[in-house]
């Protein structure tokens, strides 16, 4: 049937037949390389992506426990609250994974993960309503640990199944990634090698018959062919940028974990060193306690002081009253000797002796007014000085009232200084926790970043086989134009 076609039809045939062979080479290759870039997407947008928001909805747990544990202990409402903020945000993340997830495994675990979060915030509830009442917190505490624990445990139970769950999706999408490269690679190889024999064929069949017509033919597919090779190279160097992006993302991945490594570091050295601070704390308070024992002792003393002293005010008075009854004994005494005195002068020679004896008294008795005197003076400076004693001793009294004070709410400040300490170090727990269970959840996507890197790099050696059987299809073109050129040149 084919002898009877004209030349014209036997060349547009050919030259119909090489053209469809090329475009279907290249739609295989672009298909197929299409494809891979397809699966690797898939993989890093839903796996990688659900793995991650399972670290972060865990780790908002964890967040949402540590406010609980909070409130619990301290009955602050501001812990209620960010407890509820780390609820919201676990919410949202599981809203964001039931809308991304494909599989009915996936939604069956994610409805799974919802009920359990509902009975542990349940939980949680009745518990902050415990709290609330007058229950003791040993109660509560009691209660926190036999109710609260299993609940938890079934929540981290869930997660941990869907995240397994998620690492086997990653893991079967990486294994037929790698499939899929090997496939386009065998196919791109398989079409080239195809093309290129198909058309060895024909330029052979239509050597004789067609050689100088089919010259500029066989210099289109050559154009092809180079074009083909263009394309394959651009190829190839997109997936050599592929492998080093996956590269700088492991790298990055790794600078995280060290980082989350370090985190966990710093939040323990906190932990340890609030403990330090309320061992000082506890040591400030004993220290404060026994200043307050020795200024209730300094009170007392004071106290003793200010009593003495008003009775040495209260017997001074009364040494000043005996003076006032010496002082007028004196007088009349005076008086009495004077009179004597002049009895005596009336009595002649008899009353010399009596008049000398008279005269010694009334002395005596001027004597005695002057050291009354004398001694009312001391008393009233000893009254004075008693005076000054009590008004400096209430004084002081006062200053021991104020230290006393002083020294209370010392102690109340201490008090508070270890509860918040105490909270502090808790919190520092629950960070470095978090940031350990960070640290896991990172080096699983490293592992699996490092996966996608395997896929992409097996893709670049693809790309690469494309490349080289293109490279090859050309020489061939070069060597079947020469071969005509010379066939042209010996007719």
């Amino acid at each position: 049937m084919m002898s009877n076609w004209s030349f014209g039809r036997k060349l547009g045939v050919t030259l119909g037949a090489c053209a469809l062979l090329a475009v279907a080479v290249a739609a295989t290759s672009i298909y197929t390389l299409r494809s891979v870039v397809a699966s690797k997407d898939h993989t890093l947008t839903v796996n990688a992506q659900a793995m991650i928001d399972s670290s972060a909805m865990r780790a908002a747990i964890e967040r949402k426990r540590a406010e609980a544990r909070g409130f619990l202990l301290t009955r602050d409402e501001r812990s209620v609250a960010q407890a509820a903020d780390a609820r919201q945000d676990f919410t949202s993340l599981l809203e964001q994974l039931k809308r991304s997830v494909e599989s009915e495994r996936e939604q069956a675990l994610l409805a799974q993960v919802e009920r359990a979060e509902d009975e542990h915030e349940t939980v949680y509830q009745e518990l902050f309503e415990l709290r609330r009442s007058d229950a003791t917190l040993e109660t509560v505490v009691q209660a926190f640990e036999q109710r609260m624990a299993p609940k938890r445990k079934a929540l981290l139970d869930s997660l941990d199944a869907f995240a397994s769950c998620e690492a086997s999706e990653l893991a079967d999408a990486r294994r037929e990634s790698s499939e899929q490269a090997s496939t386009a690679g065998l196919v791109v190889i398989a079409s080239s090698s195809l093309g290129a024999v198909t058309m060895v064929l024909v330029a052979f069949f239509l050597a004789r018959t067609l050689a100088r017509s089919v010259g500029s033919a066989v210099g289109q597919v050559q154009s092809s062919s180079s074009e083909l090779q263009a394309a394959a190279s651009q190829q190839a160097s997109g997936a050599k940028q592929q492998a080093t992006a996956m590269k700088e993302i492991t790298t990055t991945i790794s600078e995280l974990l060290a980082s989350s490594r370090q985190i966990a570091e710093s939040a323990q050295r906190v932990a340890e060193i609030a403990g330090e601070t309320v061992h000082a704390a506890q040591n400030g308070r004993g220290t404060v306690d026994r200043a307050q024992e020795s200024i209730r002792e300094i009170r007392k003393q004071v106290d003793v002081v200010v009593e003495h002293m008003l009775d040495l005010g209260r017997k001074s008075q009364e040494i000043g009253s005996v003076l006032e009854i010496v002082s007028e004994l004196s007088e009349q005494t005076n008086i009495l000797a004077i009179n004597a005195t002049i009895e005596a002068v009336g009595s002649g020679e008899a009353g010399k002796r009596f008049a000398a004896v008279a005269d010694e008294i009334r002395k005596l008795a001027d004597r005695v007014a002057g050291s009354s005197k004398e001694i009312r003076t001391l008393i009233e400076d000893v009254r004075m000085a008693v005076n000054t004693t009590v008004m400096a001793t209430e004084s002081g009294s006062k200053a021991v009232e104020a230290g006393a004070r002083e020294s209370g709410g010392v102690n109340s400040a201490f008090d508070h200084i270890e509860e918040l300490v105490a909270t502090t170090t808790e919190a520092a727990r629950e960070i470095e926790l978090s940031t350990k269970q960070q640290a896991t959840a990172v080096e699983q996507v490293n592992v699996a970043i490092s996966g996608v890197a395997q896929a992409t790099r097996e893709s670049e050696t693809s790309s690469s086989q494309t490349l080289q059987t293109a490279s090859q299809l050309t020489t061939m073109a070069r060597d079947l134009l020469r071969l005509i050129q010379a066939q042209t040149t010996r007719a």
